[in-house]
């Protein structure tokens, strides 16, 4: 079969978000503007180019017939897969140069999804803090929206598992930092961060390693704002600033003159923590999603997809159903 091209609906229902939980700007081509009008670094290497219209082109798949296969009986009697999706958080979902189109690495995911499935996709944009309800409730089939697996999540949903959960650290393009790969490699640094986060508490916990170790302390500087965090890079009053990967893997590969990213710990340190799909638990349709998406990485859809968006760093080897999750 030859993937056929479908029209992703969109329902705006309501998208208020947190600054640095969910990065700061309205579309990508204010974050790339924002990123080098800050720049103090001339640095090298050749930015992704993002296309941030209202008409993505999105990538697309063939349908499954064993993903179609796994669906419960009666599913999608309308042929439509809704899928809540949060916008605010570059590259993950954000509003198009339109401020009205949500695009993304998780509109794509949820495309692929939908093809998969042989299914007309449309997108409701939801608040984070309403994702459960709107998953639980019925008026979304599912969450595609940077959610982590935990023991406490599965007592209500069901997962099907497609990003690694990656922080990283991102620096200037000129720093002599070049690798942050264990605690002793951020001794003596000045480390931003949100406050609250999970990215503090391992913060601190490498910090009173070092401690313990007789390296020296970190300085700790606090941020709510990503423009604020892009301003202190540039001027050197951060050495490194600690938080989610899509946002930090984006702006080093957007813009490489100003930034990079030296390294990566997972999310649920020093456990492992994955990103996946919500579904409603027991209502069967986890196993379709999760041989949908391995459907993707089979044929090269979903590593065009992570590529497309500078998330590789965040491919899995393969989907699974309901994975140990944090807090186990």
């Amino acid at each position: 079969m030859t993937a056929r091209t479908r029209r992703a609906l969109f329902v705006p229902v309501l998208a208020t978000v947190s600054a640095l939980a969910l990065a700061a700007c309205s579309n990508s081509a204010d974050i790339e503007e924002q990123s080098r009008s800050e720049s103090g670094g001339s640095g090298g290497g050749s930015a992704i180019a993002i296309n941030t219209s209202p008409d993505q082109d999105r990538i697309h798949t063939t349908v499954s017939d064993e993903a179609v296969a796994l669906l419960p009986d009666g599913a999608f009697p309308d042929g439509v897969l809704r899928v809540s999706i949060t916008q605010g958080a570059v590259p993950l979902g954000f509003f198009a140069d339109d401020n009205q189109t949500v695009i993304g690495s998780e509109t794509d995911i949820a495309t692929l999804v939908a093809d998969a499935l042989d299914l007309e996709l449309e997108l409701v944009v939801n608040d984070w803090s309403n994702w459960p309800l709107a998953t639980q409730s019925g008026e979304v089939d599912a969450t595609i929206s940077n959610v982590t697996v935990t023991e406490e999540r599965k007592e209500l949903f069901d997962f099907s598992t497609y990003r690694v959960d990656q922080l990283s650290w991102l620096v200037p393009a000129d720093s002599d930092v070049d690798a942050i790969d264990e605690a002793a490699d951020i001794a003596g640094l000045t480390v931003g961060v949100g406050s609250g986060t999970n990215q503090e508490q391992i913060l601190l916990a490498w910090d009173e390693e070092n401690q313990a170790a007789g390296l020296d302390p970190v300085s700790i500087d606090y941020y709510e704002s990503w423009s604020d965090v892009t301003l202190a890079l540039q001027s050197g009053r951060l050495d490194t600033y600690f938080g989610p990967n899509p946002t930090a893997a984006y702006a080093a590969a957007t813009a490489p003159e100003d930034f990079a990213v030296v390294g990566t710990v997972n999310g649920g340190w020093p456990d492992t923590a994955d990103i996946a799909v919500a579904t409603a638990r027991g209502n069967g349709l986890a196993e379709a999603f999760t041989a949908a998406i391995n459907h993707a990485i089979d044929d090269g859809t979903y590593a065009e997809v992570l590529e497309r968006w500078g998330l590789e760093a965040e491919a899995i080897d393969r989907a699974e159903t309901n994975p140990p999750g944090l807090g186990a």
